[in-house]
């Protein structure tokens, strides 16, 4: 009689489980693994404060036609389960791999979440994802960029945003429209994790593809208390072009340090990260005109819909700047995977899964100037692309492509300290 009973409690479990939200539970939780405190605090907090905005976006009704098509920012939660809202579970990885690994677990194990979302740095979300892999819980990333996470052959991974062999390629082709200055000769300057090992990688592959040549190669250890042997090297290599993989607290290293030994490369291309952050831009910006950075999001881009305006307005609103290309990306991933958890009509990991595989999300829909959202056999969204900019005034304008330059007086070169 016992045995029946537990097997009905169990079967009921399993049922609840699987029912639709409205059925089941009101709220949909996802977790959330980013750098909340520690040397990258300011970014983390960036990217939660773009992900509460999604969130917003999805629960509350808002008034502006401007978002008018977004797919599921509409205000009314997740119409398929009964309008259920989406909440978000926050951890903070501290910026360690081992800590992201230990987050995953526990959101999955203690908090239950349906789904995964993070975690910014690559490394982190290679240790993160691979424990939601082993459980069979989907894990949508919106900011990593080493190509390898999306070469494992995981099932349950997907990535909204262009790897770094896409952003690279850009960074070439941008090259190759500079005719007043050489661009031949490339300095890679990056920190020795993923995120960095993988920008050489796709430069050293993008270069010679594109007739470059590396005349330096200097990997350094992240959040390291000096890097003046490094800005030696770099001087010393006389490159054309130097190419920086940093995140915030050593991209403004490099700069204190490159300005106080009086060198600065010809053109300083930023593989984005630190460079676009809030806080470097306030403090290093007005020393910095004339650098350049990839990038997927820039204020004056909004202008060529009016979702990319509303939204950044919506953001400025609240927080007293704009988006950057590190948290548009976070605030569109959660847009993804909620529009996907609502296509699937239930949280079962498997049926969200299942949607995800399916998205196919139009230009119109989505709140990046992207193609669109659509994954291939390996999680990643084939739809994405990149800009450059350059640092003018008080933040950074667009130059390329062409198609997005809304200054004609811009890219200004060669870069100097000012």
């Amino acid at each position: 009689m016992k045995k029946n009973i537990l097997a009905g409690v169990l079967a009921s479990l399993a049922m609840a489980a699987t029912l639709p939200a409205h059925a089941a539970d009101k709220v949909v939780r996802i977790g959330a693994i980013y750098p909340l405190t520690g040397s990258l605090a300011s970014t983390g907090q960036e990217l939660k404060e773009a992900i509460d905005l999604a969130v917003d976006l999805i629960n509350n009704p808002h008034n502006d036609p401007g978002l008018a098509g977004i797919s599921i920012a509409q205000g009314k939660g997740l119409p398929n389960l009964g309008g259920a809202k989406i909440k978000i579970v926050f951890e903070d990885s501290q910026g360690k791999p081992e800590i992201g690994l230990a987050d995953a677990q526990r959101l999955i194990d203690q908090e239950h979440v349906v789904a995964l979302t993070g975690a910014y740095q690559s490394d982190v979300t290679k240790t993160a994802s691979r424990i939601a892999e082993q459980h069979g819980i989907p894990y949508l990333n919106a900011e990593s960029s080493s190509p390898d996470l999306t070469q494992r052959g995981y099932q349950w991974f997907f990535r909204t945003t262009p790897n770094d062999e896409t952003f690279i390629e850009n960074m070439m082709q941008f090259l190759d429209t500079i005719k007043s200055q050489p661009t031949k000769k490339i300095a890679v300057v990056y920190e020795n994790t993923d995120f960095g090992v993988n920008t050489y990688k796709a430069v050293k592959k993008f270069a010679e593809k594109y007739h470059r040549q590396i005349v330096a190669n200097i990997a350094y250890s992240a959040n390291s208390p000096s890097v003046t042997a490094e800005v030696q090297k770099l001087a010393a290599a006389k490159p054309d072009v130097a190419i920086f993989a940093s995140y915030v607290s050593d991209a403004m290293l490099f700069v204190r340090t490159m300005r106080e030994m009086k060198y600065a490369p010809p053109l300083l291309l930023a593989n984005d990260a630190g460079f676009i952050d809030t806080r470097f831009i306030q403090e290093m910006g007005p020393q910095v005109q004339g650098a350049l950075t990839r990038d997927v999001w820039a204020t004056d881009v909004t202008g060529a819909k009016p979702a990319l305006k509303a939204i950044n307005d919506l953001f400025k609103a609240k927080y007293g700047k704009g988006l950057n290309g590190n948290n548009a990306r976070s605030l569109e991933g959660i847009l993804v995977l909620a529009d996907a958890i609502n296509r699937a009509g239930s949280t079962d990991p498997q049926a969200i899964r299942k949607a995800l595989i399916a998205t196919n999300l139009s230009a119109d829909q989505i709140v990046m100037p992207w193609a669109g959202v659509k994954f291939d056999a390996n999680g990643q969204n084939t739809e994405g692309s990149g800009l450059i900019l350059q640092m003018d005034g008080p933040g950074y304008k667009t130059v390329w492509p062409a198609s997005y330059r809304t200054d004609a007086s811009l890219p200004k070169l060669p870069f100097a300290w000012k």
